[in-house]
C-alpha cells in the first residue's frame, strides 16, 4: 500500500493513491481471516467471517473503482500528448 502511494506522489498521478485507499477493506478483511484462523476458529469469533466477507465485497468495488480513475486518468494524459 505504501509503494502504491509513493508511486503516486513521486510519478504525479495522484489517482493511483486512490488504488491505495481501495485497499484499505481488503486489508481488514485480512485481518479478520488471521484473527480468526489465530484462535483456532472459535465459533464466538465467527462473526468474524461476515465482516470479512462484507469487507472483501467492499475491498473489490473500491479497487474497481480506483481502477477506473487510473484508467481515465491516464486517458487523459493521452489527450494531452
Amino acid at each position: 500500500m505504501a509503494l502504491v502511494w509513493q508511486y503516486g506522489e513521486k510519478s504525479g498521478y495522484e489517482s493511483w493513491k486512490g488504488l491505495s485507499w481501495g485497499m484499505v477493506p481488503l486489508l481488514g478483511g485480512a485481518f479478520c481471516a488471521c484473527t480468526w484462523h489465530f484462535f483456532y476458529n472459535s465459533e464466538s469469533l465467527e462473526v468474524l467471517v461476515a465482516l470479512q466477507a462484507a469487507l472483501t465485497v467492499i475491498g473489490n468495488a473500491t479497487m474497481c473503482f480506483a481502477a477506473f480513475r487510473i484508467y481515465r486518468s491516464s486517458e487523459e494524459r493521452s489527450k494531452n500528448l
